[in-house]
């Protein structure tokens, strides 16, 4: 059992009252964690001594913040194993994706660490007897909201771009993987200045405090798309800048004339990755009906033939969910699916026995009303919708409340240009459901959020353009 501490103002503890959140791991349903709830004072003390710190940090040279997120990916590298092992026992990921996500965590740290010392403004042409300068300058306090299914990769990414640029944080890791945010905190906590980070535990509920903290500048939050709205309502309230990265309800279009054994691949790669709990995961499939036949049979063999198991055997190929509440979420969108005239080619009901498993599932005679294919599912599930073109595809596939990102099997390169240009969404990507060069950032639409998540233009969303006008002062003698 891990017990997690706070950090506020330099001083780690558990603070407030007694309440606290216990984490089971889905695996075998055991207690893994043991986390503190934040209280109104806790957020208070901590958004206080982050406004406290933020002058001297934002004073701190660029490079020796830079400095700092070296020796955290360092500390972070150092301890690989440990924290892929917390991370697996807290939210089911098998150890091998676990220890892919430290990985890119601590990539993308050195990113940062990079990028932040060069990270300039631009001078402009104005008066020859003056200087004009658009330049970046910190937000000030910005409150770090992360979410439990890829927790270490996604706080490296918000917390490095923070800290780099100037801001000092308050960070709260997701309620599901509390002690996996503890053990990150840590490192952080080790190499800056009293104040400049603070960690803060609990629900929803303690999210919410933090995202309408007077004091707190930005609110960076990614999880559900309600969660979401509620911390951008807060930060309408208060003033705070929002930046969101959401839910998402993906596509994936198959087309015509593409190897339908290669599509069945990529479909079932997209739609199980981290068992289906992945934001730009394959949500929705759309094949087209010249090569329908033979790609559902080879997702429904794919799908059928994975080892279900514990995170931590090594043999496993899809992890447990992050426990039963989502389960039972997953199911019944599956459920109301095959209710509605949905066929279950392959899984679709809850195993016996302990932890919170649930079975790759293929769906066919998926139709647009079904919530499975309207809504994210975030579970193993592939629903599949037969299509009779590829611009009926293009269209469905458009058709969605949500807009992160699409992806397209084309030999087409037509359809290709047109998938990229028409569909509503931030992320397009074709001939593979993942990949892409590193540095690519994009706006989600809709549902799916606001603002860059990453990539260098995230050190502009951590920071506020400042234009400075510098004319020699007048009278007789004009000169300095």
């Amino acid at each position: 059992m891990y017990d997690v501490e706070q950090f506020i103002d330099g001083v780690w503890g558990r603070f407030g009252d007694d309440a606290e959140l216990v984490v089971d791991d889905p695996s075998d349903g055991g207690p893994v964690s043991r986390s503190p709830i934040a209280t109104q004072a806790d957020v208070d003390a901590a958004v206080k001594s982050a406004r406290e710190a933020a002058p001297g940090w934002a004073a701190t040279p660029a490079a020796r913040r830079a400095a700092v997120l070296h020796r955290v990916a360092d500390a972070l590298a150092a301890a690989t194993d440990r924290v892929a092992e917390v991370q697996s026992a807290e939210m089911g990921k098998p150890l091998t994706g676990a220890r892919d996500g430290v990985a890119a965590g601590i990539g993308t740290l050195r990113q940062y660490a990079e990028l932040g010392p060069v990270h300039r403004g631009r001078a402009l042409a104005g008066d020859p007897a003056a200087m004009d300068v658009m330049t970046h300058v910190p937000r000030g306090v910005v409150a770090v909201l992360t979410p439990w299914n890829d927790p270490v990769a996604v706080a490296c990414g918000l917390l490095g771009a923070a800290l780099v640029t100037g801001n000092t944080v308050v960070h709260k890791p997701s309620e599901r993987s509390p002690a996996t945010g503890a053990l990150l905190a840590r490192m952080f906590a080790d190499e800056v200045p009293d104040g400049v980070f603070a960690l803060l535990t609990g629900d929803g509920k303690v999210g919410a405090r933090i995202a309408g903290a007077d004091g707190v500048d930005l609110v960076a939050h990614v999880g559900s798309t309600t969660a979401g709205r509620a911390v951008a309502a807060a930060c309408a309230a208060t003033g705070a800048k929002v930046l969101r990265e959401n839910g998402g309800s993906d596509a994936l279009i198959v087309d015509d004339g593409v190897d339908p054994r290669w599509a069945a691949e990529q479909a079932t790669l997209g739609a199980l990755a981290n068992s289906g709990q992945l934001c730009v995961g394959v949500e929705r499939i759309y094949v087209h009906s010249a090569v329908a036949v033979p790609f559902l049979d080879e997702v429904t063999r794919r799908c059928a033939g994975l080892r279900l198991g514990p995170a931590r055997d090594p043999y496993t190929e899809l992890g447990p969910l992050v426990d039963r509440r989502h389960r039972e979420q997953v199911h019944a969108q599956v459920a109301a699916a095959v209710a509605d005239g949905a066929t279950a080619r392959c899984g679709g009901q809850i195993p016996d026995g302990p932890g919170a498993y649930y079975p790759p599932t293929v769906l066919a005679d998926c139709t647009d009303s079904m919530s499975v294919m309207r809504e994210e599912t975030f579970g193993p599930v592939a629903p599949v919708m037969v299509v009779g073109s590829f611009d009926e595809a293009l269209s469905r596939a458009a058709d969605s409340p949500y807009g992160l990102s699409a992806t397209v099997l084309t030999r087409s390169m037509t359809h290709a240009q047109r998938a990229w240009r028409e569909l509503p969404v931030g992320t397009v990507k074709i001939n593979s459901v993942f990949g892409g060069a590193p540095g690519g950032a994009a706006h989600p639409r809709r549902g799916s959020g606001e603002g860059f998540g990453y990539g260098p233009e995230l050190l502009d969303e951590m920071t506020l353009t400042k234009v400075l006008h510098l004319s020699p002062p007048g009278g007789p003698d004009d000169r300095w």
